[in-house]
């Protein structure tokens, strides 16, 4: 049976930082959701990739864009700027960068469990 919850993330269960960022974690019922918070001159490959120790990110995402415009890259070449209102999917295997002078928040509901986390041999897919 499924029980009341009220967390927010102005006490998040878990704050993972790296350069020109971080990511605020919130542990909900049996779920995680990330809300990351991007600043000026942040980029993936730069920023997270020594971290996750991987090409590119890894980890799938399902995201809630609320400020700022994220500059994304598949590896398989496409490539869009999602801003304050979208909604992406982006399976693995992406490169992103922050697009211009404002910090980008994003809440992430699929992909924060081990976002900016580093990769291990049993879980490879961190991104």
């Amino acid at each position: 049976m499924q029980t009341v919850e009220h967390e927010t993330f102005a006490e998040p269960t878990e704050v993972r930082t790296f350069t020109h960022g971080r990511a605020e974690i919130l542990n909900v019922g049996d779920s995680s959701i990330g809300r990351l918070v991007l600043e000026p001159g942040w980029r993936w490959s730069n920023d997270v990739k020594p971290i996750a120790g991987t090409d590119s990110c890894l980890a799938p995402h399902f995201q809630y864009h609320v400020q700022g415009r994220l500059g994304i890259r598949m590896d398989d070449g496409t490539e869009f700027i999602a801003g304050p209102g979208d909604v992406t999917s982006l399976p693995e295997g992406h490169d992103a960068w922050v697009v211009g002078d404002e910090p980008v928040v994003v809440v992430d509901w699929y992909g924060a469990t081990d976002w900016a986390r580093a990769a291990e041999a049993e879980n490879p897919g961190t991104g």
